[in-house]
């Protein structure tokens, strides 16, 4: 499953989602966790109301399944569920390794059942193509 965190430092989930420099992407498991990419924006990312920004960064992670954030706007909220991916606010600035390492143990025992779909979603991403779009008709 792939998670999302929206950063500044790329060390710690210290942004807001439509003025995050950076998305640091990681591939996780109950086995471990892996750095995938991070994904660089530009441009006036704090205008707000600007919500060309929100789609190119929605976009890029449309893979995942889990979006950490230090907060997020409601539309902007509403676009990254739409898209089937899971947002998660911070309380203060939060380094990702600690949140990999937690997410990994909850992985490990019994999820929660917004997790359990969220893993399913990873799951649906490794299937073929072919047999996404045969069961989707719309």
């Amino acid at each position: 499953m792939k998670v999302a965190f929206a950063t500044q430092d790329l060390k710690r989930v210290d942004a807001h989602f439509g003025w995050a420099k950076n998305l640091a992407v990681y591939e996780i498991s109950p086995e471990g966790h892996q750095f995938v990419e991070t994904i660089q924006f530009d441009g006036d990312l704090e205008e707000d109301g600007n919500e060309d920004k929100l789609g190119l960064k929605i976009e890029a992670i449309k893979d995942c399944a889990i979006l950490y954030v230090a907060a997020i706007g409601g539309s902007g909220a509403a676009r990254v569920v739409a898209h089937k991916i899971h947002p998660i606010k911070v309380q203060g600035p939060e380094p990702i390794d600690e949140i990999l390492v937690k997410l990994r143990d909850v992985l490990k025992g019994t999820p929660p059942p917004w997790l359990r779909k969220a893993l399913a979603k990873g799951a649906n991403r490794t299937a073929s193509f072919d047999d996404e779009e045969e069961g989707s008709n719309g």
